[in-house]
């Protein structure tokens, strides 16, 4: 039977600690799963809703710090690649923070793809890879972000074609423009805010349960035959109309 159920499964949500992590790690707790999320701060910094889940401070482009965390895991159903930065005011122009967010947002979350491998072949499960828009579309003022983005939603690609043979899928989500805390400056600009509802069909921003959603979905068995995909999850914004 196939349901939404998640009860017995463990889920590892990267950067669950707020925004769309959170939501998506939320969900899961709440369809009966084990989960763990990792945040780069002390976890009484955060005023998400962490209950029921196992957190570890872990900054993803630390190695050491990945390896300690797989070591730690005793199982893994489901990954999520969601931890991720952006830098503004031009400052992925300079080239050390252009290493530092293709570390976090890129090599990271390869590193955590090939660190879990193993657990995830031993329970068939599956990899969701957060990706964005920019995946798809130029960043103006954010290159690394944008390389970064659009590397994720390639590399999901080539992850599901090497993972196929151990029984992984490999998908993404690719978010429009979704409220979060770290969206309130443009959201509560009106002209900013209204030309994101004026250009989104569905007339509205995304929330961080519209992402949960889409995770849940993927990570289903009603999604057992897809792999490879990035699924865009923004109202219709990128259809340009």
């Amino acid at each position: 039977m196939i349901s939404l159920d998640f009860g017995g499964k463990a889920v590892l949500v990267t950067g669950g600690s707020s925004g769309i992590g959170n939501g998506i790690a939320r969900a899961f707790r709440d369809a009966g799963a084990a989960v763990t999320i990792t945040g780069t701060r002390p976890v009484e910094d955060y005023d998400s809703d962490l209950s029921g889940m196992g957190y570890h401070r872990v900054d993803v482009a630390d190695d050491g710090a990945m390896r300690d965390l797989a070591d730690g895991l005793p199982a893994l159903d489901v990954l999520i690649n969601n931890a991720g930065m952006v830098a503004y005011r031009g400052a992925e122009f300079e080239m050390d923070t252009f290493r530092r967010v293709l570390d976090v947002n890129l090599n990271g979350l390869m590193h955590g793809c090939t660190l879990f491998q193993g657990k995830l072949a031993a329970t068939g499960g599956c990899i969701i890879n957060i990706a964005s828009l920019a995946s798809f579309r130029a960043t103006r003022g954010n290159p690394a972000y944008g390389a970064s983005k659009g590397a994720v939603a390639q590399l999901t690609k080539s992850l599901a074609v090497a993972f196929a043979r151990d029984g992984i899928r490999a998908n993404g989500i690719a978010p429009g423009y979704v409220e979060t805390k770290i969206t309130q400056v443009s959201k509560q600009n009106k002209a900013i805010d209204d030309a994101i509802v004026k250009a989104t069909p569905l007339g509205r921003w995304a929330t961080a349960e519209d992402m949960a959603g889409a995770a849940l979905f993927l990570a289903s068995d009603l999604a057992g035959f897809i792999t490879g995909q990035t699924l865009i999850v923004d109202g219709g914004y990128s259809l340009g109309v």
